[in-house]
């Protein structure tokens, strides 16, 4: 009985471990719609996952040491299995995994508005007009770049989505 309940506190402290990580990465999705509900309970969990995964991995660690000499050798595969992904949620979590998504762009290029050819007319964009100088940065390439910086009109800009 005594065994179980340890293998339960295991269990449980490895799925807190692993929501920690996971679930701001769901409510957070910069993809996908988002609710000011959502992105705050993302960043509360995202702002306490070190904390929360460190606390885990310290106690499935305990646990894995008082299983050791209880169980056989598949028990010991599982319990090292266990330990890792807690690890691992503790790495994972003092990451900054949200701008993983996000690739810059390392050498921008420009065509002139009579040239393109890659936008439909239903495609938004960004424009800016400084001066005599005017630029357009579609969205759907601003989403996944993420930022451009950039000079329009002799004065450097940066343009985000």
């Amino acid at each position: 009985m005594r065994r179980t309940i340890l293998w339960l506190i295991f269990g449980l402290l490895v799925i807190v471990s692993l929501l920690s990580v996971i679930l701001p990465f769901l409510w957070i999705s910069p993809f996908r719609p988002q609710t000011a509900d959502a992105l705050r309970n993302g960043y509360e969990v995202r702002h306490a996952a070190p904390f929360i995964t460190l606390v885990c991995f310290l106690f499935v660690a305990v646990l894995a040491f008082l299983l050791w000499e209880r169980v056989r050798w598949l028990g010991r595969i599982f319990a090292s299995i266990l330990l890792t992904l807690t690890l691992v949620a503790a790495w994972f979590a003092r990451q900054d995994y949200f701008e993983w998504f996000f690739h810059p762009l390392l050498h921008p290029g420009y065509v002139a508005a009579q040239k393109v050819n890659f936008l439909n007319d239903s495609d938004m964009v960004l424009a800016i007009r400084i001066k005599n100088d005017a630029v357009a940065y579609p969205v759907r390439l601003l989403a996944y770049h993420h930022v451009v910086n950039d000079a329009v009109g002799g004065i450097p800009v940066v343009a985000t989505y």
